[in-house]
Parts: C-alpha cells; structure tokens; sequence
C-alpha cells in the first residue's frame, strides 16, 4: 500500500473513532450544527503527528441582528459542552491540542458564511478563510446532514446568477475566492515568515515546503477540477460544485486522469500524484524533526527543488486542460 491509500484509509478510521467518542457532542449539535475538518483530517491524509482543525457551523437562527446576520440556532452553553467534548476525546486518542489554545476552534453560523461573502468584514471575522475551508478541503464529523445544508447554502451564494445563466455559467464568484485564498496563504507565509535565528529559518522553509505541495493543491485542484467541468458542458451547476466539494484534492486529480477527453494530460496528472506521494512521506514525522532536517541546507534545497517541480507540473495541467477557454483567460488574466 502506498502513503496516499495509506493515510486515507488510517485517516478515515480515525474520524470513524472520532464520531464514536463524540456521543455528547453529537446529541447538542443535533438538527443545529456541523462540525467539520480542514486540513490534513479534511483532506483525508493526516499522519500520526496531525492535529485536528475543526470548525462549527449552526444553523441561521432566524433572528436578525445589529449588522443583519442571523445567529446560529445553537447556543452558547451547547457550544462551550461540544468544544469541552471535542477537546477531550483529542487528548483521549493522542491527538495533539488545538492551535493556539484552540483560538481557531470557532462557530459561525451558516448566515454568517454567506452574507459576508465579498465584503470587507469577511477577511475580519475570518468567515472568508472557514467558507473556503469547507468548499475545498473538508470532511464532516458530526451532523452531515446539516453539513450538507451548509454546502447548499454557500453554493447558492456563489451559484446567485445561475438561474440566468443555466447553459453557459460560468463559477468566476468561487474561482476568484480560490485564487484570493491561495495568495493570501503566500502573502501570510512572506509576513509571517522569520528568517533567524536558523532553526526559525528552517521552519519557515518546512512552512514554505507544505504551502508549496498541500495548499498549492487544495487550491488548484478545485480549479482544475471546474475548468474541465466547464470545458465539457460549457457550463457548471451546482450539483457539479457539490460533486467537487465532496471528493479530496488527490480524489479530483484521480477524477482528471479519468476524463477520457484528458488522455494528452494524464502523464502529467499522474506525475503531480507521484510528487504528492513523495511529500506526504517526507513530511510523516514530527515537526521537531522536520525543523531539524531543513536545517540541513543540502535537505532543504532538495526538497525546495521539489516542491518548485509541483508547482511547475501544476501549472502544466492547468494549461493542457484549459486550453485557451474562456474560464482559463479568466484564471490566467
């Protein structure tokens, strides 16, 4: 068995895990929220030395506030027992603690998500990165259900013209998040980034490494995935973003490979999941001993080397499936 089967079928037993610890939590979320996973968990691929990114999202509560977003339907003790529950069944099955004191383990309501969409407050109350989270890179662990009414709704909001537009639409509205989403990973990595003393360095080349491999395909996954949707019907419909939303970013670029029409990029598409394969082996260790390795200046330019083949080979990909189509003028210009 490879890594990626690997970690998909070790990823996915542990979530199973996860829903069976979460008793408490699933009967106060019930018919109100979804809890849900990003990252490595999300994506279908975590290792040993993962944490757990999670988010809530509630149900629109049907009542307006000040700024005119609805709350979410569940309240704010039920909250705090689902984080309590969420907390202890992670320590209980040796998955490391929430980031930063779990300062990310945040609950939104579904309203929240699609009414700051495109205005200023969705960079500030982080809705922005959590909606995109949950369109690219997301797994539900507790109320599918209404994790699936969540996807509708966004859908809807990024889908607002289709009506008019059935035979010929085309997803700019989601397209041009996923490329803001992607730039705004590099301009936090170049903010963010410390260059001394050099284990500070190191890390922000191990930093620089994952970017480069895991959040480059989550991001252009999704968009390859709707170019050769477009490029085939001339149009995308809501059904065919759920479609998408609902595979991982290795499963979509499984999907490409066997588009009959796409026989001319399949090397190439084969080639990113060879490349994939070989960054989730480097990367199945602890970060002590990353950092540690990339301290190594031999090490780090080689995997630096590697992860500027990635993006080259995705780039690649993009350009055999776009081109020249109006949607690929789109991305490009």
């Amino acid at each position: 068995m490879g890594e990626l089967a690997k970690r998909r079928s070790e990823t996915l037993a542990r979530i199973s895990e996860l829903q069976r610890r979460l008793g408490a939590a699933e009967t106060l979320a019930k018919d109100k929220a979804c809890v849900f996973a990003t990252g490595s968990f999300g994506r279908r691929e975590a290792s040993s030395h993962s944490d757990l990114d999670v988010f809530i999202v509630g149900k629109k509560s049907g009542k307006a506030g000040a700024d005119g977003k609805q709350g979410s339907v569940l309240g704010r003790l039920d909250e705090i027992c689902i984080k309590a529950d969420l907390i202890e069944t992670i320590r209980a099955l040796g998955i490391p603690d929430f980031t930063d004191g779990g300062h990310y383990l945040t609950h939104f309501s579904v309203h929240e998500f699609t009414k700051t969409l495109g205005t200023p407050h969705d960079d500030v109350t982080n809705t922005f990165t959590a909606r995109l989270l949950l369109v690219l890179e997301s797994c539900p662990i507790l109320e599918s259900n209404v994790y699936r009414e969540v996807l509708d709704e966004v859908v809807a909001e990024y889908w607002r013209d289709y009506e008019r537009h059935k035979s010929d639409f085309m997803p700019a509205f989601l397209a041009n998040d996923i490329l803001r989403l992607w730039r705004t990973f590099c301009v936090n990595y170049e903010a963010r980034t410390k260059r001394e003393p050099p284990e500070q360095e190191a890390k922000g080349k191990l930093k620089n490494y994952k970017l480069k491999h895991s959040r480059l395909l989550t991001c252009y996954s999704a968009l390859l995935y709707l170019l050769e949707v477009y490029k085939i019907q001339k149009t995308v419909t809501p059904s065919d973003v759920i479609a998408m939303i609902l595979l991982t970013p290795t499963h979509r670029l499984e999907w490409l490979c066997d588009q009959r029409n796409l026989t001319h990029a399949q090397a190439s598409i084969k080639r990113l999941l060879e490349h994939y394969e070989r960054f989730l082996e480097v990367t199945n260790a602890s970060e002590e001993y990353l950092v540690q390795s990339f301290l190594d200046k031999k090490i780090s330019r080689s995997h630096l080397e590697e992860a500027r083949i990635f993006g080259d080979i995705v780039f690649e990909v993009l350009n055999q499936i776009g081109d020249g189509s109006a949607f690929y003028r789109l991305l490009v210009v």
